[in-house]
């Protein structure tokens, strides 16, 4: 697995652990929390996750201005934590292309959430990225930057 994709992917689990417990990313990684079956979290996934929470109110009224007909507190847990990882890499992360980003969270959707969740987590990122000026709602080919 490339180094940004683990990355992500620890990253996800991290907000979603806290999401679940109630401690902050600082507080999971001081403690050590974390599952550790991707090994140690590197310093990329460091910063995806504390830039995502440091961000989350404006991330998640992103969210949920672009979700038609969907409540962020009625969304499933992983996909909003996906969607909010991968908002903070194409509105805060300048050197990540916004279709990497994309792509990166429709495959964590297909690992990590239900039978839909890709085609809605594609959906909101492409209107998001279109609203960013970024690709039109299409992810990319399987590519890491």
């Amino acid at each position: 697995m490339l180094e940004r994709t683990r990355a992500r992917r620890q990253a996800m689990q991290i907000l979603y652990q806290r999401e679940i417990t109630g401690d902050t990313v600082g507080q999971i990684l001081a403690e050590k929390s974390y599952s550790e079956e991707d090994g140690i979290p590197s310093e990329y996934c460091r910063e995806l996750a504390l830039g995502t929470e440091r961000f989350q109110s404006e991330i998640d009224t992103q969210i949920e201005s672009t979700s038609e007909h969907w409540a962020l507190s009625r969304m499933p847990t992983v996909d909003r934590n996906i969607l909010r990882l991968a908002i903070y890499e194409i509105e805060y992360q300048e050197a990540i292309p916004d279709s990497v980003a994309i792509n990166e969270a429709v495959e964590m959707a297909k690992v990590y959430g239900g039978p839909d969740s890709s085609k809605f987590v594609n959906g909101v990122l492409g209107r998001i990225a279109e609203l960013h000026g970024g690709v039109p709602n299409e992810p990319a080919e399987d590519t890491e930057e």
